[in-house]
């Protein structure tokens, strides 16, 4: 039986308080972070292929269907504000199309073609990666896309909260965060949803440092696309250059990024001395 379907650790949930109910969700919440730990190690070789291929023009896929590809999208769509990424270097796909974003959308997970035409919509070359993301690790749509992108010679991996799935056995870099039974028996938007995204957070935030997308410990190609943003640069600018609040903020409107306005204050900098 997978580990994902196996029958909650506890029952009787309606005759539970609500306090019970929070303090056991959280106690089962507390095994996460423990179970992503036991596979750094395979999150790390997968990081260390991605890196080289996107330095060449690669683009990371995540493909999944529900919770698993919404998971995704979210983690792509991130990627272009917070780092000041293209929209095409990390493209989420979704089971369905971005209907599904919302509602479900049926019988669309169990086109084992569908994934593969989805991604072959943005293109491919030789240096793409492709991470298949599903907690039972069964999605048809899921393996046929990651099936049929090792075929084709792209990087291939996935993440799943089963042992020894079916999608593990396609892919080079199965990542299997082993989270155990759900408190509601099957409900893998809770636990294996969590070990998913943290599994992405580490990820794509790992890629993006090593692509140059962070100095020190700063987004300093972040989009500037709210007031929050600009006063976060202008920080930032700050305590870089020694600047007050208004130059330090009309230089980082006209310079576009915190590292382009750092970098032009030092070259003027350079320049008068």
């Amino acid at each position: 039986m997978k580990v994902t379907e196996s029958s909650s650790l506890y029952d009787n949930l309606e005759q539970m308080s609500v306090l019970d109910l929070l303090q056991n969700i959280n106690r089962e919440d507390q095994k996460v972070p423990l179970a992503v730990e036991k596979i750094i190690p395979e999150i790390s070789a997968l990081v260390s292929q991605i890196v080289p291929r996107m330095e060449e023009g690669g683009r990371l896929f995540y493909i999944g269907a529900g919770t698993s590809g919404r998971l995704g999208i979210l983690d792509a769509s991130e990627c272009p504000p917070t780092y000041g990424v293209p929209d095409d270097w990390v493209i989420g796909l979704i089971a369905g199309g971005d209907l599904a974003i919302r509602k479900a959308v049926e019988n669309a997970e169990d086109d084992a073609n569908q994934a593969w035409k989805d991604i072959q919509a943005y293109g491919f070359n030789e240096h793409d990666t492709v991470i298949g993301i599903a907690a039972s690790g069964t999605t048809p749509y899921v393996i046929g896309g990651v099936k049929e992108a090792r075929q084709k010679g792209l990087l291939t991996a996935c993440i799943t909260c089963n042992p020894n799935s079916p999608l593990s056995q396609e892919v080079e870099h199965p990542l299997e965060a082993v989270v155990g039974p759900e408190f509601v028996t099957g409900s893998t938007r809770m636990k294996a949803g969590t070990a998913q995204k943290l599994v992405l957070n580490m990820i794509s935030t790992t890629v993006m440092i090593k692509l140059g997308r962070v100095k020190g410990n700063k987004m300093v190609d972040m989009q500037l696309s709210n007031a929050k943003l600009v006063e976060r640069g202008t920080r930032m600018i700050m305590e870089a250059t020694g600047l007050g609040e208004s130059d330090a903020r009309n230089l980082l409107i006209k310079e576009g990024s915190v590292r382009n306005a750092t970098k032009a204050f030092y070259l003027d900098k350079g320049r008068a001395e």
